[in-house]
């Protein structure tokens, strides 16, 4: 099958090599001129494809994607479809789906999964759009998945793929947390004195064991207790979505909520929150207060 993908990164670029293995003819454009790029333009891209032009986006959620959407609405024709693979919110999925439906160009919310490892190990899919678009692009969804019976799933009409991948990546946040918390406290624990090989022990035989686990085992072989690591965390936004839905939702979601907090305060030299709470202990207890710049622990008093 043909497909155009716009977007060479790290995880546009892979997914073009496993298109390739696969035996699919992908164009691919990216606005790096240093890319391994088919076409030096959107326009000279869709040039080469056959119609139905089926293209898929894969660039940064926000203004590039609905940037690129706009252009590809006015380069494209009725009968062909857009497919959005980045983290867009699945609000704006709508958004271009109506857009670009008044030229009668189709349109798929795909969630990818799988970072640096899907070129070898698959992508999981998680797909929103009207049957017929997701049926045009299965056979380069069922290259792209795991092999295996799992890995891609049709979760809905426009916008559920990409809030399935929400979700998804809401419990990655809270899992992560969870692994980060148990290694934090066993390296604080005097008893135990083989902190990576006991995560390393967790690979087989415990209801704990994930690729989250291999991957952080994975690192500590790397960097033994992650000393040359610092202890600062971003946040792409969709854990911020994730919580915001639960809201909107009345969900509760203590875990995921607290693990985005968590990146939060990773960020911070010193926290102004704390501060208040040292300060008022100080006021209604006399406990002591540290002075700015010291480092240690301050006297329980």
């Amino acid at each position: 099958m043909q497909v155009g993908l716009v977007g060479l990164g790290k995880m546009g670029g892979n997914m073009a090599q496993r298109l390739r293995q696969g035996g699919h003819d992908v164009i691919g454009y990216d606005r790096s001129p240093d890319s391994d790029r088919q076409a030096d333009s959107l326009k000279a891209m869709v040039e080469q494809l056959q119609a139905p032009r089926v293209v898929w986006v894969m660039v940064p959620a926000g203004a590039p994607t609905s940037e690129t959407i706009d252009q590809l609405g006015e380069l494209l024709e009725p009968g062909d479809l857009v497919i959005d693979g980045g983290n867009s919110k699945y609000t704006d999925d709508q958004a271009h789906a109506e857009k670009l439906a008044k030229s009668q160009i189709g349109f798929v919310d795909c969630g990818v999964s799988g970072g640096v490892w899907g070129l070898t190990e698959g992508y999981a899919l998680m797909c929103g759009g009207d049957d017929k678009n997701v049926e045009l692009a299965m056979p380069l969804f069922q290259t792209l998945k795991p092999e295996g019976d799992f890995g891609f799933v049709h979760a809905g009409p426009v916008g559920a793929g990409h809030f399935t991948k929400m979700v998804h990546n809401g419990i990655e946040y809270g899992m992560m947390q969870a692994y980060a918390e148990g290694y934090e406290l066993l390296q604080a624990s005097p008893l135990v004195e083989n902190v990576d090989e006991t995560f390393a022990s967790w690979q087989q035989g415990t209801v704990v064991r994930s690729w989250l686990l291999d991957l952080l085992v994975n690192a500590v072989k790397q960097d033994p207790g992650l000393s040359l690591v610092r202890g600062y965390a971003q946040d792409s936004g969709e854990g911020r979505w994730t919580v915001e839905a639960a809201i909107d939702n009345a969900v509760p979601l203590p875990v995921i909520t607290a693990a985005l907090y968590a990146r939060f305060a990773s960020r911070q030299e010193e926290s102004p929150a704390m501060k208040v709470i040292a300060a008022l202990r100080n006021q209604f207890g006399g406990h002591a207060v540290g002075k700015a710049g010291e480092t240690g622990d301050v006297p329980v008093s």
